[in-house]
């Protein structure tokens, strides 16, 4: 019988219509509470026919033991930095992808993350909760101007509820979107460093690849605004930690707020974790009921397709 490898724990915890379409399909399906590390992959490796995984380690190790039996991977999400995707290629395993799904949501959590820094969320709700009654000053965004690195679905959407909040908007993307940019008065920016040096809030949408990783270090950093805040909702390895921390530390950075860190989950002793300019969500950007039952359905659909001989979604061509 087909075995299939489930990880992805909001697939897994969250109600709805894909359950039933997965059941549906007449596979043994094996669950395990990921993200897993590459040392667990390889316990389970060539035990599977397909993997339906989200942030997991599928490295070329982890590929060549689950072969010959190993058919598909169907991701569950966008981001693919946890895949070995030219090994998978390599060996003709289809990786596919659920494009469209989760761009509303993470949208949505960027502007959580920071009205929660600029609003001092965590500092009244933690006094109040004491039984306290202590405030601070916080600032508006209004007219405030916000820098989105990477302009594809989820920073267009943060582009347009940023207008929505009266902000100024530039952007840096490779593939520019020139009727989308005209449409929301979005301002191109040559580069990534012009983005640096302009904005009030840096809003990062890029994937992780070997150009992006470390991007936001003690270089580009020293070339922002005194007390600029930086937003990121896309992979934590994006920035360098310790240097974020001393600029934290110093006031270069007036804050961070993330749903990602470069170790998931973290150690607690996490340098990013206490300080009190940082908001840091466990990774559920995109954790919304309506999120999850998009994405989740489109990783199911992607695999049923594939069982039927009809590949849709694939993100790696060979």
């Amino acid at each position: 019988m087909t075995r299939v490898l489930l990880t992805t724990t909001s697939f897994q915890d969250t109600p709805g219509a894909h359950h039933d379409m997965l059941a549906g399909l007449g596979v043994e399906v094996v669950r395990e509470r990921g993200p897993l590390p590459e040392s667990r992959m390889l316990e389970l490796a060539g035990e599977f026919d397909a993997f339906l995984c989200g942030d997991d380690a599928i490295t070329a190790a982890v590929i060549d033991k689950s072969l010959p039996r190993l058919k598909v991977i169907s991701k569950y999400g966008i981001g693919l930095d946890k895949i070995d995707v030219a090994h998978a290629s390599a060996k003709k395993i289809p990786v596919l992808f659920t494009p469209g799904v989760n761009h509303t949501t993470v949208a949505e959590h960027t502007f959580l993350l920071l009205l929660a820094l600029e609003k001092q969320l965590l500092f009244h709700c933690d006094s109040t909760r004491s039984g306290g009654w202590k405030r601070k000053t916080g600032h508006e965004l209004l007219a405030k101007t916000i820098g989105i690195v990477g302009l594809g679905r989820i920073g267009k959407e943060v582009a347009i509820r940023a207008r929505a909040f009266g902000m100024e908007v530039i952007a840096f993307d490779v593939y520019w979107d020139e009727a989308f940019a005209a449409q929301h008065n979005v301002r191109r920016a040559a580069t990534k460093e012009e983005i640096f040096a302009a904005a009030d809030y840096i809003s990062l949408h890029t994937n992780l690849t070997p150009e992006t990783r470390d991007m936001i270090n003690a270089k580009s950093i020293a070339t922002m605004k005194k007390g600029a805040i930086i937003l990121n909702c896309a992979r934590g390895e994006i920035v360098h930690t310790a240097d974020l921390v001393e600029a934290l530390n110093s006031g270069q950075l007036g804050g961070y707020g993330a749903d990602v860190l470069d170790q998931e989950p973290p150690p607690a002793d996490h340098p990013l974790l206490k300080l009190p300019n940082v908001v840091i969500t466990p990774h559920i950007g995109s954790r919304t009921y309506e999120s999850v039952v998009r994405q989740a359905s489109c990783c199911v659909s992607n695999y049923k397709s594939f069982l039927e001989g009809k590949i849709v979604n694939q993100a790696n061509k060979f």
